[in-house]
């Protein structure tokens, strides 16, 4: 599973208010700042197909820059400068936003700024599905077996998908498939070799990067909590069938001496790009077991860069022709997630040559960016649809979001024999053999596809909450698994210490109540990486490649 993020734009950036003269008054200081800062810019780190734009409207400072100015201005006090800056610096972003005072327009929606909430909240409902399957076993479908079992409401499809993991890794394939899509189709369709080879020569030289240097971060982290023995208080408890009632994560082995448990660690590294074999969960990594999926989003994206290297210049009907024989090739090859990738590509193709979102087309949003670019006398006289057509549309799109939406509740196990999927589950090749997966996968493509052309399905993903998380997607992704460990555990533990386990009612408040706790402090984390690690890491991507490749003449 891939999860990419957009980045963020930061009104003050510390090193601005450095590089101000000291002789001017705090007044004029943060006049300078806000004339500096008043549109800020910043691309998605996912691609370069998405944008952001971010326009603040105060010029109130925010809280560490006025305590950094009041500090220096009282010698007796300016060495605690840095102390309160890095007490601040440890809040979460919006936090910090909310105590500097600023008030500022919400991003710029785009067309595709949906996506980015999509894979926020997926990204979140993988987290969900790793903190409960080790308590609760959440892979049977509503009703499956004996009259009476298996009958909770969280069973029940759709409802389901608010903690169930494998549906959110095929969306977020399909979704990554189509941000590394849609910028080079569009050069493709203006023609623009050059731009596009620039474009895949990019990508495909940054992309390993993008994906493994976060993940090198995260796992180096995970040894030095293993050093400090952050993970042997509950080293036990993770292994004790009294609490972890489902699937037993155990902790990373923690081995006599630094050196062989670095030695052990960069050979996992190493182990870990892994692009020569084929076998399930094959780059998984014992410093955390979740990232298998970095590996096979690695793989997938070189196969859709050279899938459109090798259709670019094909004519627009032959292109999708020929991707689809590609698909079916790929499907038939028993490569499930390639297939999302390419998936992805093709919805962007559709989307590209269903020309610029309006307000009277299905799926507009109340954004004026488009996905494609607007003469002129596109922008005056927009085709006009029927009403009654628009509004049928309409209800097409959001039907066919929740036919995705079902598909996607396929139970990863005993769906065979599971009311709603018994006669579904005759239609699955024999020859596909993660049989769990088809209608997860079919599902994630619907979904994706439909709510690409329905404003209402667009609706709950463009909420800012949303558009946070899709932010922080990433780094959720990378930090969750090794916070559950050292937090989550020992709170899990402290909890059923109080509440008792030795009924279902006290085991589940118990589990409750460490989740009040658990979900706040593993997003506080996954804040703290995306500013710290993973938003240096595409910087340093870019800065790199720009060191190392020929500059255009």
């Amino acid at each position: 599973m891939t999860l990419h993020t957009s980045s963020a734009s930061v009104p003050y950036p510390p090193s601005d208010s450095d590089s101000l003269p000291n002789d001017i008054s705090l007044e004029e200081k943060l006049s300078l700042l806000a004339d500096k800062t008043d549109l800020v810019y910043e691309k998605d780190i996912e691609s370069d197909s998405f944008y952001t734009l971010s326009s603040p409207t105060s010029t109130s400072p925010p809280l560490w820059l006025t305590a950094k100015t009041y500090f220096r201005s009282v010698p007796a006090l300016s060495k605690a400068t840095h102390i309160v800056r890095f007490f601040i610096a440890l809040l979460p972003s919006f936090v910090q936003t909310r105590l500097s005072g600023e008030i500022s327009k919400p991003a710029r929606l785009l067309p595709t700024s949906h996506l980015d909430g999509m894979r926020g909240l997926a990204a979140f409902f993988v987290f969900i599905c790793h903190l409960f399957y080790n308590c609760y076993t959440i892979t049977v479908g509503f009703g499956q077996g004996e009259p009476g079992q298996n009958n909770n409401m969280l069973q029940l499809p759709i409802i389901r998908l608010l903690y169930s993991g494998p549906p959110m890794v095929a969306m977020f394939f399909v979704i990554s498939g189509y941000a590394l899509s849609l910028k080079p189709l569009k050069q493709a369709r203006a023609q623009q070799w050059d731009a596009l080879l620039n474009t895949l020569t990019s990508s495909t030289f940054r992309r390993g990067m993008r994906l493994f240097l976060p993940t090198t971060a995260s796992t180096f982290l995970v040894v030095v909590m293993l050093r400090l023995e952050w993970y042997e208080g509950t080293r036990e408890f993770a292994s004790n069938k009294d609490f972890m009632r489902n699937v037993l994560e155990k902790h990373p082995k923690r081995f006599e001496t630094l050196e062989l448990q670095l030695h052990h660690w960069a050979w996992k590294v190493f182990s870990f790009v892994h692009v020569w074999g084929w076998e399930n969960f094959g780059g998984s990594t014992p410093y955390d077991v979740h990232l298998w999926t970095i590996p096979v989003e690695f793989r997938s994206s070189l196969v859709l860069f050279l899938t459109l290297l090798g259709l670019a210049r094909t004519k627009v009907w032959m292109r999708l022709t020929l991707l689809v024989g590609v698909m079916w090739f790929t499907i038939r090859g028993d490569r499930w997630e390639m297939v999302l990738f390419l998936a992805g590509m093709f919805l962007a193709e559709l989307d590209l040559i269903r020309g610029p979102l309006t307000p009277s087309s299905p799926g507009a949003t109340e954004a004026t960016a488009t996905l494609a670019p607007q003469s002129e006398k596109e922008i005056e006289a927009p085709p006009r649809v029927p009403k009654i057509v628009s509004h049928l549309m309409r209800y097409i799109w959001v039907a066919l979001g929740i036919l995705g939406l079902y598909f996607m509740s396929q139970p990863d196990s005993s769906f065979d024999s599971t009311p709603g999927w018994m006669w579904l589950s005759t239609f699955i090749p024999k020859w596909y053999t993660q049989r769990y997966r088809f209608y997860q996968c079919l599902g994630s493509v619907i979904f994706v596809w439909a709510t690409n052309n329905s404003q209402i399905l667009q609706r709950p993903f463009n909420h800012p909450f949303a558009q946070y998380l899709g932010k922080i997607s990433y780094a959720l992704y990378l930090v969750h698994g090794p916070v559950i460990h050292v937090v989550g555990y020992r709170v899990e533990e402290w909890c059923w210490s109080v509440t008792g386990r030795d009924t279902p009612m006290k085991y589940n408040l118990g589990f409750f109540l460490s989740t009040l706790v658990i979900v706040p402090v593993t997003v506080w984390i996954a804040d703290l990486f995306w500013r710290g690690v993973d938003t240096p890491c595409v910087r340093f991507a870019r800065w790199f490649e720009k060191r190392c490749c020929v500059l255009d003449t």
